[in-house]
């Protein structure tokens, strides 16, 4: 199922502390929110004319999707200067997820066979999101990382422009394994629907 991720740069706030000898610090401020978009229709060409018509879009392309995560990075870091050599003091990454799902707004009166797909199908949408939510989680963490072991520098704006260095990468890192993800799923698509469908028809006794 392809989806759209939406990313902003991931910018740092340069700050200077007095020359304190204390353990570098980290933290990793993950938040989510939701966000629904309405659809309507009584068969299931009606339901994915609608999830193609509604549906959100990724940046700087007009494509509608049947799901979307916008994901938006950001953070600052402490720098201590001390004996000439400036290091990481604290570093803090913050990733805001915001998942778009749909909601089908007239089910009452659908059959069961459309309710069972809409079931199968927007369970596997959401399952999409979330996994570019956690996607997100991990490479902040990732980053975290990466700037606490940055070597200390003889300046606090060299040890600034490391950090930058590194959060670039990171977002391009994170980026590629988005992109990844969706081209894996894109391809499985059609054995996971029929998978979930013949679960679902299962359980039900169809």
């Amino acid at each position: 199922m392809p989806s759209a991720s939406r990313y902003m740069r991931f910018v740092l706030a340069f700050s200077m502390t007095v020359a304190l000898c204390i353990p570098a610090s980290a933290q990793v401020v993950a938040t989510k929110s939701y966000s629904y978009f309405d659809i309507r229709g009584k068969s299931a060409g009606e339901l994915d004319e609608e999830l193609s018509r509604r549906g959100p879009t990724a940046s700087g392309s007009s494509a509608r999707h049947p799901g979307a995560t916008k994901i938006r990075f950001g953070g600052e870091a402490t720098y201590v200067q001390s004996n000439g050599r400036c290091r990481i003091s604290s570093a803090k990454v913050t990733v805001h997820t915001q998942i778009i799902l749909p909601r089908w707004r007239n089910r009452n009166g659908a059959s069961k066979q459309l309710s069972t797909i809409w079931d199968a199908l927007s369970s596997d949408i959401k399952r999409h999101e979330e996994r570019h939510a956690e996607i997100a989680r991990t490479q902040a963490r990732v980053m975290e990382r990466r700037i606490l072991a940055l070597p200390a520098q003889h300046s606090c704006g060299a040890m600034q422009e490391l950090v930058t260095e590194a959060s670039n990468r990171g977002i391009e890192e994170h980026d590629r394994l988005q992109a990844r993800f969706d081209r894996i799923e894109a391809v499985n698509f059609q054995s996971r629907m029929m998978r979930l469908l013949n679960k679902r028809l299962g359980s039900s006794g169809r």
